[in-house]
């Protein structure tokens, strides 16, 4: 592989009820000063789509022309991809400073295949739950204590603020509709799939991790709300089980296991060292959030979910993967 000499961002979109968000999200994109080109796409929603199409007449407003949800908006996007990079950029999140040279920096090495930065929170007008500390701001959507501070190389990484080689990523066939999000429904997991696969398709290849590349994401008001951290951590566990399946459950939970063993842990003790400032709730998150992500886990892995045939190569416009 070669240095890139172009990027292209892809926002991802699926309802109005974000239109304030994503147009925050792109006057950042489109005012970035690195040249790039801009691919909004929306999963199915014709009024979207027209109202979008009107708005940014400077991006390329496209209709998801795969699978309902995330992968298949990601997937619609890389097919048309003209360029050797690409970014991704939640609807919901907008860059800061200089978040896409940030980002794109470490693709000076060659042996670089995808690039992840950090997510701080926007909290909506209500009180940060007392029983969501840091440790589990990936609930949200956002960079969490325990994940590196400092670049390095890393196993995956953030899907709200991430960048690739467009080629690679194509070649194993982009994003897995099986672990995407589809509207609502808080499932993931397709980006780490992504990482992992790349990683198996040539192990020199690296991915970075960007502490400088900073976007900030909206965390809406009913992911403030307990029954979500439930939900959130349950379907976390459907989709670390999909990941076992697929890659192997060492490959796929080596960075779980450790979270699990040492973040959490130390979480819960420094709570329950300041029962009055909240800390007991905190504690009692921290332990649902485990408790509901091993149901999930335990529910996929005895009653595994039908899966789609094994993925095709997409289709690319920027030549071979090497």
């Amino acid at each position: 592989m070669t240095a890139a000499p172009g990027v292209t961002v892809v926002v991802c979109a699926y309802t109005l009820d974000r239109w304030r968000e994503l147009e925050l999200a792109l006057a950042g994109v489109l005012a970035d000063p690195v040249p790039h080109d801009v691919v909004l796409v929306v999963d199915h929603n014709e009024e979207l789509l027209a109202r979008a199409t009107t708005r940014w007449p400077d991006a390329r407003v496209l209709p998801n022309t795969g699978a309902r949800g995330l992968s298949g908006a990601r997937n619609t996007a890389l097919r048309e991809v003209r360029t050797d990079l690409v970014a991704f950029l939640d609807d919901d999140a907008y860059p800061t400073g200089d978040w896409l040279a940030e980002l794109l920096a470490p693709f000076d090495g060659a042996d670089v295949v995808a690039t992840g930065g950090v997510a701080h929170p926007v909290w909506p007008d209500v009180a940060r739950p007392a029983w969501l500390p840091e440790e589990l701001w990936w609930v949200v959507g956002c960079s969490y204590r325990g994940q590196p501070d400092s670049r390095e190389r890393v196993r995956n990484v953030m899907g709200c603020n991430m960048a690739f080689r467009t080629a690679p990523l194509c070649a194993i066939g982009g994003f897995n509709p099986d672990l995407g999000r589809v509207g609502i429904y808080p499932v993931g997991g397709e980006e780490t799939e992504a990482c992992l696969l790349l990683g198996r398709l040539d192990p020199s290849w690296r991915i970075s991790f960007v502490p400088t590349a900073v976007v900030r994401h909206h965390v809406t008001p009913n992911r403030t709300r307990f029954g979500y951290l439930v939900q959130r951590s349950y379907c976390e566990g459907l989709s670390k089980a999909t990941l076992a399946r697929q890659a192997g459950a060492g490959a796929a939970l080596a960075t779980e296991t450790g979270y699990v063993r040492t973040v959490l842990p130390a979480a819960v003790l420094r709570e329950l060292r300041h029962p009055r400032g909240g800390g007991l709730a905190a504690a009692a998150g921290v332990a649902v959030s485990v408790l509901a992500a091993g149901v999930g886990y335990a529910r996929a892995r005895v009653v595994p979910a039908s899966l789609r045939p094994e993925r095709q190569p997409l289709p690319s416009l920027v030549g071979n993967p090497g």
